[in-house]
């Protein structure tokens, strides 16, 4: 079955910079848009990126600039590099994926990690 473990969450000072990845199996992953969204108590899944099998990244408004979202196809893995972190950006990250193209709506996803918490500290 298609699973998603993702991982480097932790504790982060503002300003710092954190690396999450997410390996994939159970599914091919090159053709599958991946996507990164966060979620805080009380409010709905937010998108904050997502890349195409093919490259082409998009981002939230939010993170544009500062995060970066990348895959390697050979590793089966997405990867999201998190710089100038703040804390706002404290929450429970997950990665998710769906065939060809990227969402920006959970819903559109079938297929979730269990999550890795960020936390970034003033």
């Amino acid at each position: 079955q298609v699973q998603l473990v993702e991982s480097g969450g932790g504790l982060v000072q503002a300003g710092g910079s954190l690396r999450l990845s997410c390996a994939t199996s159970g599914l091919t992953f090159s053709a599958y848009a991946m996507g990164w969204f966060r979620s805080v108590p009380g409010k709905e899944r937010e998108f904050v990126a997502g890349i195409k099998r093919t490259d082409n990244p998009y981002y939230a408004d939010s993170v544009r600039g500062r995060f970066t979202i990348s895959r390697d196809n050979g590793k089966n893995t997405v990867y999201l590099q998190m710089n100038s972190l703040r804390s706002e950006d404290t929450a429970v990250y997950y990665c998710a994926a769906r065939p060809l193209v990227i969402a920006t709506t959970a819903n559109d996803y079938a297929s979730w990690g269990q999550g890795t918490q960020v936390t970034v500290s003033l």
